[in-house]
């Protein structure tokens, strides 16, 4: 096969501005998210919940839903006064339905939505379990999908909120890497790359004003996360829970597994300003490891 290169000369002329005072939307000022409305589902606990936490840090009102009640309802105390919880099962449409309601009229607008519910359960491909697969279909791929559905409905410029904002789903390093005994996981998570960007596409073609991006976090030693270590050793996949998190941390160039801080960051980031030209994006939070 005979490689052919070709060389393309751009030349662009480039007309000198004078700008005076601060420029809008300047990215030191970018992660500032005074005055945003946001809702996170599955923030009664692990990343959900630092998410919800560092949103609330950085200016946001909040309100997380999730099926867990009472820690729902703690998590969302512990944000302090100006935030809020409402019940929310992602994979009902009627649910959705009353959540965007709910935290509108709560919040007094909705600009943020992050669709981070999500469930993994452990599997070898040859001892997958139907109604296992038909769960995290329901709650990873459905339930992001009716996120989205939701989130753009509110806020477009007829929806009930109108102003525009951002969704950031939360997808997974699975979704880039063939790790054992997560197959059915990684394949939903895989799903909600390809529908953030179907989605980003038909936000910015019907002038919705939405963008939409998601965001791949690495192994984080959450319930989940330790969960995920003790599975695939029982499934005599590693010698044990602590060679499972090795074998990570050996295939993660950065040499360490996440911090929830790191997903958390990401999302305020794709919240802000300073992300205000990126839409249909899925950004690695991994240390390198899908790379």
């Amino acid at each position: 096969m005979t490689t052919v290169k070709f060389t393309a000369t751009l030349v662009i002329q480039v007309t000198a501005l004078t700008v005076e005072g601060p420029v809008e939307g300047d990215a030191m000022a970018g992660l500032d998210l005074s005055g945003r409305r946001a809702l996170l589902t599955g923030g009664a606990q692990g990343l959900g919940q630092g998410m919800a936490a560092a949103l609330a840090a950085a200016g946001a009102q909040v309100v997380i839903g999730d099926v867990q009640i009472e820690a729902g309802e703690a998590a969302a105390d512990a944000l302090g006064e100006g935030h809020g919880f409402v019940a929310l099962d992602v994979t009902d449409e009627g649910s959705w339905e009353n959540a965007v309601v709910a935290t509108t009229q709560m919040l007094g607008g909705l600009d943020v939505l992050v669709n981070n519910a999500g469930i993994e359960i452990t599997s070898l491909v040859v001892d997958v379990d139907p109604a296992d697969v038909q769960r995290q279909l329901a709650v990873n791929v459905l339930g992001t999908t009716l996120g989205v559905k939701h989130g753009l409905r509110t806020m477009r410029p007829d929806g009930i909120a109108g102003t525009g904002g951002t969704i950031i789903n939360v997808a997974s390093v699975a979704a880039t890497i063939a790790f054992p005994g997560i197959a059915v996981y990684s394949a939903t998570k895989s799903a909600v790359d390809r529908l953030t960007r179907v989605a980003a596409m038909e936000s910015g073609k019907l002038g919705y004003g939405v963008r939409v991006n998601c965001i791949y976090p690495g192994l984080v030693p959450t319930a989940m996360g330790a969960g995920l270590a003790n599975d695939v050793a029982e499934l005599g996949l590693f010698a044990s829970p602590e060679e499972a998190v090795a074998g990570v941390v050996e295939l993660t160039p950065a040499g360490r597994l996440g911090e929830v801080e790191d997903m958390a960051d990401a999302v305020v980031f794709l919240a802000s300003d300073a992300a205000r030209f990126i839409t249909g994006a899925g950004l690695p939070v991994d240390g390198g490891m899908g790379m």
